[in-house]
């Protein structure tokens, strides 16, 4: 009962919006060497230079 409860709660907030997103710097073209200089990396979660691998 304790697992199904936690699932539940943890889809509630992902759902909601309670829960932040991931950064974007793990999906990122540019997370590789020093291509990015952004302040915001390695945590982004909002970027204009963002392209999806």
């Amino acid at each position: 009962m304790g697992k199904l409860f936690s699932s539940l709660r943890d889809f509630t907030r992902r759902l909601f919006g309670l829960e932040p997103a991931p950064p974007l710097c793990d999906s990122c073209k540019l997370d590789y060497g020093n291509v990015c200089k952004r302040r915001e990396r390695p945590n982004a979660r909002q970027c204009p230079d963002y392209q999806r691998r």
